[in-house]
Formats: C-alpha cells, structure tokens, sequence
C-alpha cells in the first residue's frame, strides 16, 4: 500500500483555548472533523494531505499522521510491537536525511518519565533498520529531520509521524525576535480570535518585534503561512513527492495578493522594536504592506474608516522592568538553560512596578476613548488584575493561553466621548 496515499486520522495540535479557530481553517481546507479535542483537532487524510495542513493552517502547532494504534501493556511489549512495524520502508536508512527524533506522552502507571518511552521506540526503530537493512539511521532530539511521535495510555500507544517536525509557530521570519515575543500561532489565533479578516484598519500600537502586524498582513494578503519555511518532517519520508509539494507551493503564491485595500499599522516608541520588526516584516515579505512608525502607542494614527486597534501590553509578572515608557520592548533574565528568572524586588519597587502598569493599562483606555465609531478596541493580557484599570466595559472576553499563562483577550466596542449603558458591568 502506497503509504502517501493511504487515508488514515490526522491529529493537528494546537494551544489551549485555540480549537475553535483551528476547526474553522480546517474545515475551509475541506477537511471533516472528527473529533474536538483540548488542545487538538481530529480530522482524516493520506500523509499527502498533511502537506496541505502543513502549508496553510496559522494557528496549529504540529500536524501529525497516525500510522497505527497498537495495544501495549508493557516497556518490553512496547519494543515488540513498534519492532514489527515496517520502518525500512518510511524512514530513510543512509545519506543526509538518515535521522530520526522520537518524541512521546505516555499516560501509563509504569512510566514516571517520557524519556524511556522515547528511547525504547527509538531503538525498536533503529533495530528493525539494521536488521533488515545491514545499517541504521542516526538519531537524537533535533527534529529537523524524520519525527515519531507515541502516545500511549494505558493500554494503547498512537504511533504517529510528526510531519510538521519543528513547531508550525517557526515559521522562519522571525530572525530579529527581541525578547519575550508572541508565538507566530498564539498571534494567529488572537488575530482570528478577532474576527478581523481584512475588512477596515488593523492598528497594532505596542507592536514589538512586530510579529502581530506581519500575520495580520499574511492574513489579509491571503499568504500561506507555510511558504515562508521550507523544511518540514514530510520531507524526510520515503517516498515523498516532492513535484507535488512544489505545485502546493506555486499554488499557494499565486493566490496570494501583492496589494491591500486596507492599512496595517504597527507602533512602538522604541526605536530598536521597529528597527526588528521591519527586518523581520522584510524576510517575511509583507515589509510594503506594513506602515511602521516610531511613536507613543497614543499618538498611533487611526485611520479613517473603522477597524480594530489590538494592543499586547506588558503583563508585569513575567518582566524584570515593566518597560522603556510606554514600549512593549522589555527586558528579562534567563538562566543558562533559557528558563525566566522570576526576580525577588523589594516592596518599594513593587509598588512603583505596579504603578507603571497602573498608568499603561488606564493608559489604554484613554487612548480608546478617543477612537471614531467604527473601531473595535482589543487588549490581549495575561495580568487579569490589570484588566480592571483600563476603565472601560469589555463586550467580549476570550481565554487563550500564552505558554503556561492564561490570558484574555478582551473586546471593547469604541466611541468618542462617553456612552452610558445600564445594567452593563464596567472593569
């Protein structure tokens, strides 16, 4: 059987909260639905399929094949049954393109660490390989290349190909990111979390290394977001047609717009934020559909006409400074393994910390106020007790989760001067 053209379930991840959005672009591929899973989408397809995923879905983090659902009780059964599987056959034995990475989550009272469930699969693999084929594939935690990934619970391990391999979020633009910047599908997702498609003005104060403004543009041009990389774990299975992912890719350029009937603004008052963005903007190829400035997120122009203003503020918990004034380029301490330092300040420099984010999130506020009729106001925070100081009422809230923090993103409907309405809670 030809394994490119076999149908089987395709289980495309995703961050909390994000499924609804993620289920809406998979079905607008033409994909079913199977299953609405937490962090998940079930659908159906050949591994051919998996390149469309691949190529267009914006908020997914990896699109993953299911090769087989094989019952397992124990570390040793493990071994027997993955050893069975005809591996010879789909990973590549020799040349550059010979490695494997084994990913897995394991469910099961007998394993108390993921990390003996990788290497047991990956030496079921490897084993098979040598033994049919005289040689094995080298093998390590990159996963640039060929990704198994295992999910067994209790008594049933998914055995899966990644083939996305690195996270769909790398989409390879992001060459200057600056420091703690949003995920390339966390943007994404609040973009679609939005509704904002194109119609009216997409006004990005606070905009940082720009990430925010340069999906938003990908969105409205109608690129895919997949052009933008060109290695994916698809690549390094037997078999892999590459004329038909070319003729994917020219597809996708063709129906992609070089010109936009609106305008995209992205704002920040550090000079060094703008300076990365527009790099970053450049490698993506929508540099000429952005208009950069340098300025206080308050004096950010608004266009005639409507939108959505979107603002990511800093959240406080997470910085070591609250920021350069207004900037949302801020700076934190890692430890040698990349993992944020939470530092210990005095009281005194709490409060003053608290105060500055006080005086942005009201901040906001004010700057909403003196939005035309038209516009959408939307702040996405992950300092829930901030919410309280922009001082205006929340149309919408919508949870989604940066990393480990829940967030919200919240609407605002905006209009100059005041507007009383009863019986409607103000934050």
């Amino acid at each position: 059987m030809d394994l490119w053209k076999n149908k089987n379930k395709i289980l495309v991840t995703c961050a909390k909260g994000v499924t609804p959005y993620l289920q809406t672009e998979i079905t607008a591929l033409g994909f079913p639905v199977l299953a609405d899973l937490d962090t998940a989408i079930q659908t159906e397809g050949s591994l051919e399929d998996t390149m469309v995923l691949n190529l267009h879905l914006r908020t997914a983090q990896r699109v993953l094949y299911l090769l087989e659902t094989l019952p397992v009780g124990t570390p040793g059964a493990l071994y027997g049954s993955i050893n069975e599987f005809p591996w010879e056959t789909i990973i590549a034995v020799s040349g550059k393109a010979a490695y494997l990475c084994v990913t897995s989550i394991a469910e099961n009272p007998l394993i108390t660490d993921s990390r003996f469930v990788n290497l047991k699969v990956k030496d079921a693999i490897v084993d098979r390989i040598r033994d049919k084929c005289g040689e094995r594939p080298d093998s390590g935690p990159d996963k640039d290349k060929a990704v198994v990934h295992v999910y067994w619970k209790n008594n049933q391990a998914a055995v899966y190909l990644d083939t996305s391999g690195e996270r769909l979020a790398l989409r390879g633009y992001r060459k200057i990111p600056l420091l703690a910047p949003m995920q390339e599908t966390l943007a994404a997702s609040v973009i679609a979390a939005t509704g904002w498609q194109g119609q009216g003005a997409f006004v990005n104060p606070m905009c940082g290394s720009g990430t925010m403004a340069i999906e938003a543009a990908l969105v409205a041009a109608n690129r895919a977001p997949g052009l933008l990389r060109n290695n994916y774990g698809f690549m390094y299975i037997q078999g892999f047609p590459e004329n038909i992912w070319q003729e994917l890719r020219q597809k996708a350029r063709s129906s992609a717009g070089k010109k936009l009937s609106v305008r995209i603004i992205a704002t920040d008052i550090d000079r060094e934020a703008i300076s990365a963005a527009k790099h970053n903007a450049r490698t993506a190829g929508v540099d000429h559909l952005i208009e950069f400035a340098v300025c206080p997120y308050e004096k950010t122009i608004l266009p005639e006409g409507g939108g959505i203003i979107i603002l990511n503020p800093p959240y406080g918990e997470r910085m070591d400074t609250v920021g350069r004034k207004n900037s949302s380029f801020q700076k934190e301490r890692f430890s040698p393994d990349r993992k944020i330092i939470l530092r210990r300040t005095p009281e005194g420099m709490n409060k003053n910390k608290t105060a500055r984010l006080t005086a942005i999130y009201a901040g906001i506020g004010d700057f909403f106020k003196k939005a035309e009729d038209g516009y959408r106001g939307y702040i996405f925070t992950g300092n829930l007790e901030m919410i309280k100081k922009v001082g205006l009422r929340t149309k919408k809230r919508t949870i989604l989760y940066n990393g480990e923090i829940e967030c919200r993103l919240l609407e605002y409907d905006l209009y100059k001067g005041s507007r009383k309405s009863p019986g409607r809670r103000q934050d």
